[in-house]
């Protein structure tokens, strides 16, 4: 089985290609960088690099990395600088996402290619029945306007829901969406929901990165649990001990 990861060098991207790496998968990355990738991994005999800016790539060398994958995974964000928020690319997310699926679509396979993005609590699945106190409403809207990166998150999401659906016979989705994120060394038990059971604005859960990206390694590598949650948002949280 062979994945493709983009986001790679981030914090919770890197995390998932040690778990699938682990789970014994060829995994290929694109990143501008391996700096941030510890020696294990970028010495795996499993991993290809592939050293790029992705939407710097052209429509045929995207054509090119994504063919005979099995699973393409996001864990793209925005840098948490000046920058990184409001300069350029805004929609990187989104058209990473698009850019990828319309890569995905000039091949023929067997079955679908699985789409494992990492999303945002803070984005409510527009399926579903998901209401937010008005409160929430409000500062959401305020998010939308003043924090670009959280528009590109929402954008990218409603894509996969909307352009690419329930009934793709190339692609086939989940979008993970985590609460506040916060760093651990190891996995933890966690709990999954198909909608948030917390406020993500005035009552935020926590959720470590390497459950994220435990739970990412899943979708990709266990057919059941991806079954359980394709074409869905399922929403992870650590669990609670008490």
């Amino acid at each position: 089985m062979t994945a493709l990861v983009v986001g790679a060098s981030g914090a919770t991207g890197r995390l998932l290609v040690e778990q699938l790496l682990n789970r014994g998968l060829k995994v290929k990355i694109i990143v501008r960088s391996t700096n941030h990738l510890p020696d294990e991994i970028k010495n795996h005999q499993n991993l290809s690099i592939i050293h790029a800016s992705v939407l710097d790539l052209s429509d045929a060398d995207m054509a090119l990395h994504t063919q005979g994958c099995d699973a393409v995974a996001s864990c793209l964000g925005h840098n948490l600088t000046f920058k990184g928020m409001y300069g350029q690319p805004r929609l990187l997310v989104t058209d990473v996402t698009r850019r990828l699926c319309d890569a995905i679509k000039t091949h023929t396979s067997e079955k679908p290619v699985k789409f494992v993005l990492m999303n945002t609590t803070g984005n409510r699945n527009r399926d579903l029945d998901e209401s937010i106190s008005f409160a929430q409403q409000c500062v959401i809207g305020f998010i939308r306007l003043l924090i670009p990166p959280h528009s590109d998150n929402e954008k990218a999401a409603d894509y996969l829901r909307s352009q690419i659906g329930q009934s793709n016979n190339n692609i086939e989705w989940a979008a993970v969406r985590p609460d506040g994120l916060v760093n651990e060394d190891k996995v933890s038990d966690y709990e999954i929901y198909p909608s948030p059971i917390r406020s993500a604005i005035f009552d935020a859960g926590t959720t470590s990165r390497i459950n994220v990206a435990h739970f990412m390694a899943d979708l990709i590598t266990d057919n059941d649990i991806w079954q359980q949650w394709q074409g869905k948002m399922p929403v992870i949280y650590n669990k609670i001990t008490p």
